[in-house]
Order: C-alpha cells, then structure tokens, then sequence
C-alpha cells in the first residue's frame, strides 16, 4: 500500500470496533471521501467483528394511528399541513393489533413496532398502547414504539409495560434541521432520547437522507448518533420518499452511491448497533439492497407499507434473502400459510380501493374497444 493513501489499512480495521463517542466531522467527512471499495471493505471488516454477516433481523412495522399530525415536518404525508390524500384514522383497536402481529410473527418477523402519528402520546391514550405492548409481548415478539416525544413518566410507563424498543429519529443534522421541521426543536428530540434511555428501554434512532442536505450535514447526523453516551441499539437510516403533497415532493434524487457510503460510515462509527435499511428500500433493486447489506446493514422491515409509504412485499424480502443466503433456517421455514396471508391481506386492500364488485349484485361493465 503506497504511503499516500487515503484509506485505513485492513490492519487497523479492528481498533475501529471500539465504541467511540468523541467522533469529529473533520473525521466523518474523510470517511466518506474515501474510496468507495477501501469504504466498503473497513464497513464489511468491522460488520464482521460485530455480527454474523448472514443475518439480518427482521421487524414489521404498523401504523396504529394514522395522519392528522400537527408537526410540520417536510417529509412526512402524515402532516395535517399538507394535503397528501392520506386518509385520517383513530387508534387502532388492541385487537386488531394483536391479529396484525400475530401475522407478522408468522411471515418472519422478531420484532413488532407500532407507530403512531402524534406530536406526543396524551395520557388518555397511554392504557391503550401499554396494552397493545403486553398483549404483543405475549407472542414471544420483541416490541418497538414511536409515538412522538415522551415525558420520563410516559417512557417509565411504557417500559413497565415491557416496551423492548423505542423509536424517535434525528433526522438531520441540527445544522440542516431548522429547513426541515419547526414545530419541535432539535433538543427536544435529544430528550426524549434522554427519557428513553434512563427508563431503560433500548433507543432506536437513525435519520433520513435524501432531503437535500449536504453530504457535511450526513456526517453531522451521524456524529450526533454515535456521540450520544450510549449509542443506539438500532440505527435506521430512511432514504427519503417523496410523497405528492409535501414540500419535498420535487427534491432532487440522493445518488445511491452516497446512500451506501452512509449505511458504511454508520456500521463504522457505530460498530454494535444494528443498522436499519428502512424506507426508500421499495425504490432499490436487489443489487443495491445487496450493496447495503454489504456494507452492514443487518435489520430490515418486513411487509408492504412503512407506515403510510411503500415497502418491498414480505415475500420479495425472503426471495432476496435466498438469493443471499442471509437468514437461512428462517427463509426455509418461511410457510405457506403466511404467504397466502399476505396475499389475502393484499386482496382485501384493493377491494377496500373499490376496485372488485360482488358479483351476485352488480354486473361487471363492458370493456370498451
């Protein structure tokens, strides 16, 4: 190797494993400078050191309260600022939840996460989600909540009703932020990651890239992560998916190249946390899904809908995972039974889109030349 080069040597990849929380974004920045194979390899190197590189954890994610939020932020078609053609819906009942989770066990999935479009969870709505957690974890689930901001008597509570994970994202860097959301601050998000963490649930937080944010502002986003005293034990980095309606229809498109430096530079900075390949996932073909995993990403959301925006279907996911080979006693066993149920749950959305009529009522119209 010439005296030159930009890239570590696979000698030093190791020392890289060590959990660091005094990360500069000089030092994140050449990272992502980096070649892209000299990248790949340090990421694959400390993936390896840290995890089985053929497994990926697999959750399913459901809306168990839909739109009508009254944050601001940009992306989101849950926003009651702008009209995406989002239909508003209650709180799911505790028993619906508890069939769509015992779905998701079925299809695969070792986690279960609920979200819910508020700014943060009301007290009047606190019995029904702890509920929905200890029924869930009944099923031998591990369970996940994002719900808004939480107050350290919320996260007490839910954590007391055995709650494994809780969601609440960055973002963005705290440079770029203020151009995305407004309605909460950037320490307000820090404090609930607070709460999270001294109730003793295990903190889920990642960001979304593709905003138009800078490739210095990806390193800020990631600096802030793994600086946290304890890093996240999940990490989802979202692409963004650009929904008709909010102001971030038109962005320009991230380059996927970059979207993978970003997977590597998290599974670099954060060597044991899982690292989530989350929303946008639906836009990837299977090679760059491939690059990612590559790279260290080993979660993945299972089913067709990321809370209001598209997901692969659960069975394209275990196809994929076949072709490479990741998850092999659990794609083997993946049933029949479960993929009739996604294809029966699928079926059922479309009649709900009135795009089937009952046959015994109604006659089918002709079909025009």
């Amino acid at each position: 190797m010439s005296s030159n080069s930009s890239s570590l040597s696979a000698s030093s990849a190791p020392n890289q494993a060590n959990i660091r929380h005094d990360w500069t974004i000089a030092e994140v920045n050449a990272l992502f400078e980096q070649p892209f194979n000299d990248l790949m390899f340090q990421a694959q190197s400390i993936h390896r050191q840290n995890f089985d590189p053929n497994q990926v954890q697999v959750s399913t994610l459901l809306s168990i309260k839909t739109g009508a939020c009254p944050e601001d932020c940009k992306y989101c078609p849950q926003s009651a600022r702008y009209d995406t053609g989002l239909e508003k819906e209650r709180l799911m009942e505790v028993e619906k939840v508890i069939q769509r989770a015992k779905e998701a066990k079925q299809a695969g999935s070792t986690r279960f996460c609920m979200g819910a479009a508020w700014r943060n969870p009301r007290d009047r709505d606190m019995p029904y989600v702890t509920e929905m957690v200890k029924e869930v974890k009944k099923l031998g689930l591990e369970t996940c909540m994002t719900l808004g901001m939480l107050s350290r008597d919320q996260a007490v509570a839910l954590k007391q009703a055995g709650l494994d994970y809780y969601n609440h994202n960055l973002d963005t860097s705290p440079e770029f932020y203020g151009d995305i959301i407004t309605t909460r601050t950037y320490q307000d998000r820090l404090d609930t990651l607070d709460n999270v963490r001294n109730s003793g649930m295990n903190v889920c937080s990642g960001g979304i890239v593709g905003m138009g944010e800078t490739t210095s502002d990806r390193s800020s986003l990631l600096m802030q992560l793994a600086n946290l005293e304890h890093q996240p034990e999940s990490v989802p980095i979202n692409m963004l998916v650009k929904v008709k309606g909010t102001p971030m229809e038109n962005v320009d498109d991230l380059d996927y190249f970059e979207f993978i430096r970003t997977i590597a530079i998290a599974r670099i900075m954060m060597p044991k946390s899982y690292v989530r390949l989350s929303a946008g996932r639906e836009a990837m073909n299977e090679q760059m899904q491939a690059m990612c995993f590559l790279a260290g990403a080993n979660s993945i959301f299972y089913g067709c809908k990321l809370l209001t925006t598209s997901n692969p279907e659960t069975h394209e996911d275990v196809m994929l995972f076949k072709k490479l080979g990741i998850n092999s006693a659990q794609t083997k066993a993946y049933s029949d039974e479960a993929h009739e149920a996604a294809l029966l749950e699928e079926i059922d959305d479309k009649a709900n889109e009135n795009l089937f009529y009952d046959a015994a009522t109604k006659q089918a119209e002709p079909v025009s030349s």
